[in-house]
């Protein structure tokens, strides 16, 4: 039995106002929340006079890569790297996101994935976000052309079970051949389909929207943009109050004023903050591999030779500042958008709250939201400064 008490911190919620408080924990789940707990603890972290912040530990739902390491490795060492790397921004939990590549290719990263399990100190895999290859060669980006592919739920379903059943998320472009009974069958089997890479019309989005697709992965980017003629896929996804969106803010993918446009159009509840993150977060500027492409990094973007963005090396603790800054929203949006949205969104009722009976994964910031400590259920899996 292993116990921590987190004492005199602002404890933060995406539906609620802050409280000052404790918190108690106890084998990984949050046992009680209340103004003051007296216990005697394994651990106890007092943050008197530190202005410190106790938030849903963050959780992102599409990121490649980080500190060297990549999803389409298909190591046990690159998903041990990556999920060693996210707690110091702050990120408890992830979805491994694969790529277009060829099918033996992502085949491999699924069998790896599903033979993951993180251990006490690092972010959890909560399961894959399969970017690719079910989209449109007109809105690839970053994505090799080459081995973009009809969307076949037959594939998908030998995919699925390689990867154990760990495939939450799939990104489609519903306006190619077969895209809207894609749509409808990877929805029926409990998997979220999200629309990305796609230059669907308004009409085509409406049509998805109604076979089940829930979901719009990184807003703006590769897709068909807003035009008073055909609203394309950015127009619909404000209009379909159902469709919750990702977004990269890291201030290169998209203008400030846009993000501010989408927080307004969606509000705080239908927003995901992501990072679409590749290798090179967390190292210095040079070349990296993207998918067998060569990709220029420097301290703020990543591009492959002809200027095309490919990823990001945004964390989410960048993220959640920047979308601060530029919308000037709440703590409680701010905890909705970094972690409660992508919980209730792949339906894990144990996650995305400081509540009794949650998980005890927890990040505690200050009020200019630099991370101080991640705790990983209930485990220190990152601190700033030494722990007594």
């Amino acid at each position: 039995m292993k116990t921590m008490l987190i004492s005199n911190v602002t404890i933060a919620d995406s539906k609620k106002d802050s409280v000052t408080g404790d918190v108690f924990i106890e084998n990984g789940e949050i046992i009680e929340v209340a103004a003051s707990i007296n216990k005697v603890t394994d651990i106890r972290i007092d943050a008197t006079g530190k202005n410190w912040i106790v938030v849903p530990g963050f959780i992102d739902v599409h990121i490649h890569g980080s500190s060297g390491f990549d999803v389409m490795d298909s190591t046990p060492e690159a998903l041990n790297g990556l999920a060693s790397a996210l707690p110091r921004e702050g990120t408890t939990s992830f979805l491994a996101t694969t790529m277009t590549q060829s099918e033996e290719a992502i085949s491999e990263a699924l069998v790896n994935a599903s033979l993951f399990n993180a251990d006490k100190m690092q972010a959890e895999m909560l399961g894959v976000h399969l970017e690719g290859p079910f989209i449109s060669a007109i809105r690839a980006g970053a994505q090799p052309i080459e081995h973009i592919t009809t969307p076949s739920f037959s594939l998908f379903e030998k995919w699925q079970a390689l990867s154990g059943n760990r495939i939450k998320i799939v990104t489609v472009a519903p306006e190619v051949e077969d895209g809207l009974a894609f749509v409808e069958e990877v929805t029926a089997s409990g998997v979220i389909a999200s629309l990305g890479h796609t230059d669907a019309t308004s009409d085509v989005v409406r049509s998805a929207v109604e076979v089940g697709a829930s979901h719009v992965t990184h807003l703006y980017n590769q897709m068909s943009l807003f035009h008073h003629r055909e609203p394309g896929v950015v127009g619909a996804a404000f209009l379909e109050d159902s469709l919750t969106v990702e977004i990269i803010v890291d201030l290169i993918h998209s203008h400030p004023k846009s993000v501010e446009l989408a927080f307004r159009q969606k509000a705080s509840n239908r927003i995901i903050l992501i990072t679409d993150a590749m290798r090179a977060k967390g190292l210095p500027p040079g070349t990296y591999d993207l998918g067998g492409q060569a990709v220029e990094v420097t301290h703020k973007d990543a591009r492959l030779a002809d200027g095309t963005l490919a990823g990001s090396i945004l964390t989410m603790e960048n993220a959640a500042k920047n979308m601060k800054s530029i919308t000037n929203c709440t703590l409680s949006e701010l905890v909705a958008m970094t972690s409660t949205n992508a919980a209730d969104q792949l339906g894990l009722s144990h996650k995305g709250r400081i509540e009794p009976g949650k998980d005890a994964d927890i990040t505690i910031i200050d009020g200019d939201w630099n991370v101080q400590m991640t705790i990983c259920k209930g485990n220190i899996a990152y601190a700033k400064e030494v722990i007594e």
